[in-house]
Order: C-alpha cells, then sequence, then structure tokens
C-alpha cells in the first residue's frame, strides 16, 4: 500500500524545466513517504518501475506514449498499491478513473502562443479535463494561476500558487571564474529556441548594440539551450543576414553543473520573453551574482523584484539600451549583482516544497 504515489515519468537524462522541478521538489516529500512512478532508481524512496520511452527525449512520440500509459497502466497501478492521491509535477493524469490526483500546472504559453501542431488538441481538450477532475491544482506563480483562471475558467480557491526555486548547491557566486575568465565580453540567454522566447528581437537588438557603444570592444552574445529544428535555422538565418555570425555563438544544451560558469562570466543574462510561468534562468543568474535584463510581463517581474532590468520584450530599442547600459555602467552591474543575490534569498526548495507538502497533507488525509 502507498498512499501517494508521484508520477514521475517526465523526468529524463537532460533536465529542463519541469524535470528539474520534480527532481528537486522530491527530497522534501521524503517524509510523506511517496512511491515514486520512474523508470530511475531513487534512494530512500519506494519505486514502482515504469517504461523509459515517455520522455521529452523520445520526441511526440515519447509523449504520445506517454499519454497512453497515463490513461491505461497508471490507473491499474493506483488500483494495485491501494493509494490514496497522486501527484503529477506535470498538468497529466488519468480522466473518469479512480484517480484521486493534484497536478502542477508551469504556465498556459501554448495556448497564448498557439502553434499549428497535434499539441492544439491536448492543451484544448485533454488538459481542460484534467484541471476539471484534478482535487487541487497548484502553479507557480500568481501570473499562472490568473491565466488558469481566465483561459480554463478554473476557480482560483482550487489553485495554490507556490513558487519555484533555484538550486543553491549548484548556482552561486564563483568569483574564482569570473577571475580566470578567459572570454570576450558576452550576453547570455538560456533556454530552448522557441518563438515565443522573443530571440528573433533579442538578436536584432544585440546587431544595434555596437552602433550605441563607442568602444570597439568585441562583445558577443551566447545562446545556451538544445536547438529547434523549425526555430533554430531562421535564428541562423538572421544572425548571417544581419552580419554578425563571428558575434554569436551556440552551446545547444549545457548541462545543469556546467551552466554555473558560463553564467558568472557573462556580462548579463538576457531573458526577454513574451511570457514565462516562472522563469528560472532569472533566478539562477541572480544567485550567481550576474546582472539580469528580463521581461516585464507574465511572472517575470515576481521573479526579478527590483533585482533586474525590466524591458518591454516587444520593444527591440529597449533591449538593446538596457545591454548598452549593462556593457557601459561597471557601477550598474555592481549594483544588480548584490540586489539579485538579496532578491534570490526569497527563494528556496525548502519553502518550495514545505508549502507543496502541506497542499499534499490536506489531500491525503481528505
Amino acid at each position: 500500500m502507498s498512499e501517494l504515489l508521484v508520477n514521475l515519468s517526465v523526468v529524463f537524462s537532460k533536465p529542463t524545466g519541469i524535470s528539474n522541478y520534480a527532481t528537486l521538489l522530491l527530497p522534501y516529500l521524503e517524509h510523506l513517504q511517496p512511491t515514486l512512478l520512474t523508470s530511475t532508481n531513487y534512494s530512500n524512496f519506494n519505486c514502482y518501475p515504469i517504461p523509459d520511452n515517455l520522455t521529452p527525449a523520445q520526441g511526440s512520440r515519447g509523449h504520445f506514449d506517454r499519454l497512453v500509459w497515463t490513461q491505461s497502466k497508471l490507473p491499474q497501478i493506483y488500483s494495485k498499491l491501494k493509494s490514496k492521491l497522486l501527484f503529477s509535477p506535470q498538468p497529466e493524469a488519468p480522466l473518469y478513473s479512480n484517480c484521486r490526483y493534484i497536478i502542477t500546472v508551469h504556465d498556459v504559453i501554448p495556448l497564448r502562443f498557439p502553434k499549428p501542431s497535434l499539441l492544439k488538441y491536448y492543451h484544448r481538450y485533454y488538459i481542460p479535463q484534467v484541471l476539471a477532475q484534478a482535487q487541487h491544482i497548484i502553479c507557480n506563480s500568481n501570473a499562472t494561476a490568473k491565466d488558469i483562471c481566465d483561459f480554463y475558467n478554473i476557480p482560483a480557491r482550487k489553485i495554490t500558487p507556490i513558487p519555484l526555486a533555484y538550486d543553491a548547491n549548484n548556482f552561486r557566486l564563483l568569483p574564482e571564474t569570473i577571475n580566470n575568465n578567459q572570454n570576450p565580453p558576452y550576453f547570455l540567454y538560456i533556454g530552448r529556441h522557441d518563438w515565443h522566447k522573443n530571440l528573433h528581437r533579442l538578436i536584432r537588438a544585440f546587431a544595434e548594440l555596437k552602433q550605441q557603444l563607442k568602444n570597439d570592444q568585441n562583445y558577443q552574445l551566447w545562446f545556451a539551450g538544445s536547438f529547434n529544428k523549425r526555430n533554430t535555422p531562421k535564428l541562423h538565418s538572421q544572425i548571417k543576414e544581419l552580419g554578425i555570425k563571428h558575434q554569436v555563438k551556440f552551446l545547444d544544451y549545457v548541462a545543469h553543473k556546467e551552466l554555473p560558469k558560463i553564467i558568472n562570466q557573462a556580462l548579463a543574462v538576457v531573458f526577454p520573453s513574451l511570457w514565462e510561468g516562472f522563469g528560472f534562468p532569472v533566478l539562477e543568474a541572480m544567485a550567481c551574482g550576474t546582472p539580469v535584463i528580463t521581461s516585464n510581463l507574465s511572472s517575470l517581474p515576481e521573479v526579478a523584484g527590483n533585482a533586474a532590468i525590466l524591458i518591454n520584450p516587444y520593444n527591440t530599442r529597449e533591449i538593446t539600451d538596457a545591454m548598452q547600459q549593462i556593457a557601459t555602467n561597471k557601477q550598474l552591474r555592481s549594483q544588480l549583482s548584490i540586489k539579485g543575490l538579496k532578491q534570490v534569498s526569497n527563494f528556496s526548495w525548502e519553502k518550495t516544497g514545505q508549502a507543496t507538502t502541506e497542499v499534499l497533507k490536506k489531500y491525503i488525509s481528505c
């Protein structure tokens, strides 16, 4: 018997948003003695083996197989283990079954920025049913809570916003890497190359930066994140047309443990996304003492507070001006670094874990 099941079917070896959220939350759920549905063994936990082909690593096929498994196999496991509650760190759960569940919703970006794919049916028809049948919904910001109410017509009383956090053991100030930095000064973007990440405006803003600078410093723009077969080629074409190919560097996916060095050595992390459910890169950059330029929309002001330069992401000139300030004003960089380190003290996985545990305990016992 296991009162609480935790569905880790989405976790894979190159973790990004949801995978990081799920794994970093686990230590704070341990005292609830959950059973983890996982293809990986986690010490200190009871683990129930599930297929290893259900993750984003398998692309669309993995997504489809996970949905089939969720509907057909997960209810059987729930009954077999005589569970009282399922916790899913993503908005997926068995429909019209005996499973009582709590889910986490990270954003509703696919509805704000719909793409022509079969996934639109997933977000328009499957997700609304998951939300309606959930015992309760956890989300990661007030902005996302409002979106859930507005887009899915879910009552606010059914939603608990719980801010996320950062891996404090990994993302921290590393003076030795800063002092030994042999790279030219660079601005850094972290994340996928999806359209709503607004990278086409970031590239245009960077191209205009040189015209504003009076010195001949060879500034660069680095992208750390997995390539996208649809959008990345368009970015490469834009860079070539603007004549800045020699100033832009694509790193592809950067391992979790390697990111802090790259962040610490950057002039600033620039994250001009059009919409985010939370925004891990902003928090991780501030934890490294690196200045941040980010959007004044969605959840990003909640994360950044007064510790970043907030810009209108639709205004290329504002992005350029913010980079110009960072490039030329050492005092500003120092001030943002100090403010950022102070801001991140408001976020911790302990706080996130405790708040999540309280929600789960309430619904296990009822």
